[in-house]
């Protein structure tokens, strides 16, 4: 096993475990290799110091706690994105559109969530259209 400290386009860092380096290299190359926190599959290794033994005596408890605390985000990411889920209509990549009749009051208000491109969201955002880039995080199942 061997572990690479990666990074996604959108800067977050993490660890991942994988069989060999020729097993990182085909997940990463169909894109089987995303981002805990955003979902992006935009995921490049990092560079890392060598892994040296220790004493037994000795203990770093503070990858544990790092990883204690990016567990708890996931979680909390997972269940906002349950609670999007379950009380939004999904619009997929007609968002801005959909955002844009809401504001503007060409069809009745409701809670919708999608995707948009980075030119629309700040054309909402110009427009003072009201919106929140949340990250996509996978399901427990994904």
């Amino acid at each position: 096993m061997i572990r690479y400290q990666l990074q996604c386009d959108k800067s977050h860092s993490f660890d991942s475990w994988f069989r060999d380096s020729a097993a990182y290299d085909s997940l990463s190359a169909t894109g089987a290799v995303s981002c805990p926190v955003c979902g992006s599959a935009t995921v490049e290794k990092q560079l890392m110091a060598p892994a040296i033994g220790k004493s037994a005596a000795k203990t770093d408890d503070a990858p544990s706690q790092a990883m204690a605390l990016a567990g708890e985000q996931l979680r909390q990411l997972r269940e906002l994105r349950r609670q999007i889920e379950a009380n939004a209509d999904y619009v997929g990549p007609a968002f801005a559109e959909e955002a844009r009749k809401i504001h503007y009051g060409e069809t009745d208000s409701r809670n919708i969530y999608g995707e948009t491109s980075a030119e629309d969201a700040r054309e909402l955002h110009e427009e003072g259209i009201e919106f929140a880039a949340i990250p996509w995080v996978p399901t427990a199942k994904n």
